[in-house]
């Protein structure tokens, strides 16, 4: 192979991973903007934003190592503690809402809530 089709499949990637970034945090934008209660929400800006930001962060480490032969600490470090933050930190929001008796939302509104059913038998 020669050096251009190894340039051109390393921006191929970086491309790649920055659109799969960038397609998740936008649909996680439009999740926290039309689902109906918080712990949709939660859930679509704690999966999608980590998955989106870790994307894009992922490729940003691509480009620096194959551009100018860095390898960046600080974008490793970035991604995992946002890997690791995120999905507690939606754990615990979605936690105090419940216990401050924020009620799942549905169409009927006949909506089980098989965790506070859990804490009640224990």
């Amino acid at each position: 192979m020669t050096g251009t089709t190894t340039e051109f499949i390393m921006d191929i990637v970086v491309i790649l991973f920055l659109v799969i970034g960038t397609f998740f945090v936008i649909s996680a934008t439009i999740g926290v903007i039309r689902f109906p209660d918080v712990y949709t929400r939660l859930h679509a800006s704690t999966k999608a934003a980590t998955l989106g930001i870790a994307g894009i962060m992922i490729g940003s480490f691509i480009f620096l190592y194959a551009e100018h032969g860095i390898v960046s600490g600080k974008l490793i470090l970035g991604i995992i503690f946002i890997l690791l933050t995120a999905p507690v930190s939606a754990h615990m929001i979605g936690r105090a809402a419940h216990t401050t008796g924020v009620k799942p939302w549905s169409h009927d509104g006949n909506t089980k809530d098989e965790y506070a059913d859990s804490l009640k038998d224990e």
